[in-house]
């Protein structure tokens, strides 16, 4: 068997020097499926600001299996419900998907919701089904072009992107260049993209099977990767039952990490000025320890995360530097007199 690492550019935890930071992408892949990295005051945050509005038919409901075992693992810090009531995320589904080449009836649909006197969502998305397997360059662009129109049309809401689901063809199947087409767009244009197919083609190792004809069940060219490392770590919360679509486990449970990672990144990049506190630990303290943290990123002695960085760069200027201490001594000696 043959397995190599991920070197997938711009995902989240990877930015050692970050310039421009609101204007990038935001990807949310294989490496972003690390929940205890997200800070919990920032789920709280996400919970308290956004309002989803999800279009999918099956392979899309896999977000939300393993968003529901998040739940139930964890509690009410991961929960959400179609009105946000109780402090939960207010995350509505809707049937339907991004359809087949050059459909647009999911268009229609977004804006009939937007136009609703009623609506109160701010978060749109949609996944595939099938209709990225069998789409040709062209399709793609109809689909690229309709969703970049909406963010145009409706510049107060966030938009979604999303790659296809795998289906064995490989790397060099017609879904793979398909993928490969929204994703090159989504980096070019800093667009939001939740890669269906990314966290799918690596186990949590991040060994990568993508190559060796993986498909959405997790089968490739020797075993199935999820079972493989499920027996291999029986006792994992990745591993918990969620009855997955067409998959196993594992990965919907993979993919609800990630979701809600792209979340709070999302709301990182747009509110970075008010999130650089200085408090890079996390603690809601901002003492000593908050300096060590800094001092390390500033002398590369840290990888940090999107999150830390944002927390780091406390006078928001897109830089870790001896003036974030300056400003973070300043804020101590102030609270302590």
């Amino acid at each position: 068997m043959s397995l190599r690492r991920n070197t997938y550019p711009l995902i989240l935890g990877t930015f050692i020097s970050i310039s421009g930071l609101i204007a990038q992408p935001v990807i949310a892949g294989h490496q972003c499926t690390v929940l205890e990295q997200i800070p919990t005051q920032w789920i709280d945050l996400v919970k308290a600001d956004y309002r989803l509005w999800y279009g999918h038919t099956s392979h899309g409901s896999q977000i939300t299996s393993g968003m529901g075992t998040i739940y139930n693992l964890y509690g009410d810090q991961y929960g959400y419900n179609s009105s946000g009531a109780n402090g939960l995320l207010s995350y509505q589904e809707t049937g339907g998907d991004l359809g087949h080449n050059g459909s647009l009836a999911w268009e229609v649909a977004t804006r009939a919701q937007l136009e609703n006197p009623n609506n109160d969502r701010n978060v749109v998305m949609w996944s595939w089904c099938g209709g990225c397997s069998d789409n040709s360059e062209a399709g793609i662009d109809i689909y690229l072009n309709a969703l970049n129109q909406l963010e145009l049309d409706y510049p107060d809401m966030r938009f979604i992107y999303m790659t296809g689901h795998l289906d064995g063809g490989g790397e060099e199947g017609n879904l793979h260049i398909r993928n490969q087409q929204i994703r090159e767009y989504c980096l070019a244009n800093d667009k939001i993209l939740f890669d269906f197919a990314d966290i799918e083609s690596y186990n949590p190792e991040g060994d990568y099977f993508l190559d060796l004809y993986a498909n959405d069940n997790c089968d490739y060219q020797g075993g199935n990767w999820a079972q493989d490392w499920c027996a291999a770590n029986p006792d994992a919360d990745l591993c918990a039952p969620c009855g997955c679509a067409h998959s196993q486990a594992l990965n919907c449970n993979l993919k609800g990490r990630a979701f809600w990672w792209m979340l709070a990144e999302m709301f990182g990049r747009e509110h970075a000025p008010e999130l650089a506190t200085g408090d890079t630990n996390f603690d809601d303290n901002l003492d000593v320890l908050d300096i060590v943290v800094i001092v390390s990123y500033i002398l590369g002695e840290t990888e940090y995360t999107i999150f830390e960085f944002l927390t780091a760069d406390v006078n928001g200027d897109q830089n870790i530097d001896v003036i974030d201490i300056v400003t973070v001594v300043a804020e101590i000696i102030g609270a302590s007199n």
